[in-house]
């Protein structure tokens, strides 16, 4: 459907379940996704805009759809921080827009967004850019649940070297909240939270929440046979710090070995993730 809006040289609003895109003449010039946070919460989060100054260009401009043309006239942005800001948030919607949907599509001839012309963005490069994010995606770590389930840590140890962005997102795992609403927090692209979110996936620190897991302390009568909540991994495996202290057995010390190479790399071989899960569910 977009390449032939594309064709047609359309100009509308294409919704989909995850978020819409914006066309003008064929081509991409704006995308929107409750996935991700906006323009405006990126401009404002980074400091690179005030509140005060983004609601003022939505008042005086929002009307005649010139809010980017208002920001740069009034000197609150130079258009090259304008273009590179927007061009990201719209590749950022365009990802999870163009995302598997159950949902249909349709498209709204003559409808334009209130920011106006900044850089259109042909569809062929739109949709390059999403199959390379996906395909990145699948080689950092290729289970995505990570991507829309709300998170837990798995107790693993977290290495002194971790790099910051990856211990900020970290920081904001709490077990209620998904990708999406940690990207709402930090006020940061929603695809660089998945990014990082697989890779500590990964390296086992965190996982989907199980939907057996429950808050509260283990029932008194809980022993080896009988398992308090919170007691297994989303995989049915005992978490690390309840393995019982005795030998590791071949299966398990496949699994430590793995995840020790997992933790170790920024970037894990599909093949030995592959692995690992072959291991945890062989347990």
């Amino acid at each position: 459907m977009l390449s032939r809006l594309a064709e047609e040289r359309a100009t509308g609003v294409l919704t989909r379940e995850r978020g819409v895109l914006y066309l003008v003449e064929g081509q991409v010039v704006h995308a929107e996704s409750p996935a991700t946070p906006g323009l405006d919460v990126l401009l404002t989060t980074r400091g690179a805009l005030g509140s005060d100054g983004w609601w003022e260009a939505v008042s005086e401009a929002g009307a005649d759809r010139r809010v980017g043309r208002f920001l740069v006239d009034s000197g609150r942005l130079t258009a090259g921080a304008l273009e590179l800001c927007h061009l990201g948030a719209l590749y950022d919607a365009a990802f999870f827009t163009l995302g598997p949907s159950s949902g249909p599509a349709r498209f709204r001839y003559g409808v334009a967004h209130w920011i106006g012309p900044v850089r259109p963005v042909s569809v062929d490069a739109v949709e390059r850019e999403t199959l390379r994010r996906r395909d990145l995606l699948h080689r950092i770590w290729p289970e995505p649940g990570t991507d829309t389930e709300p998170l837990v840590r798995t107790g693993r140890a977290v290495d002194s070297a971790l790099p910051p962005r990856q211990r900020t997102v970290l920081d904001q795992v709490d077990g209620e909240r998904t990708a999406s609403d940690i990207s709402l927090v930090l006020g940061r692209p929603g695809f660089h939270t998945l990014v990082d979110l697989r890779r500590l996936a990964a390296a086992g620190i965190v996982t989907p929440r199980s939907p057996t897991i429950t808050s509260g302390p283990v029932a008194a009568g809980s022993g080896p046979d009988e398992p308090g909540p919170g007691s297994s991994g989303p995989d049915g495996s005992r978490t690390p710090q309840e393995a019982p202290a005795t030998p590791l057995s071949p299966v398990s010390t496949v699994v430590a070995q793995a995840a020790e190479a997992a933790q170790a790399s920024a970037d894990p071989d599909v093949a030995l993730l592959r692995r690992l899960r072959d291991a945890l569910e062989a347990l």
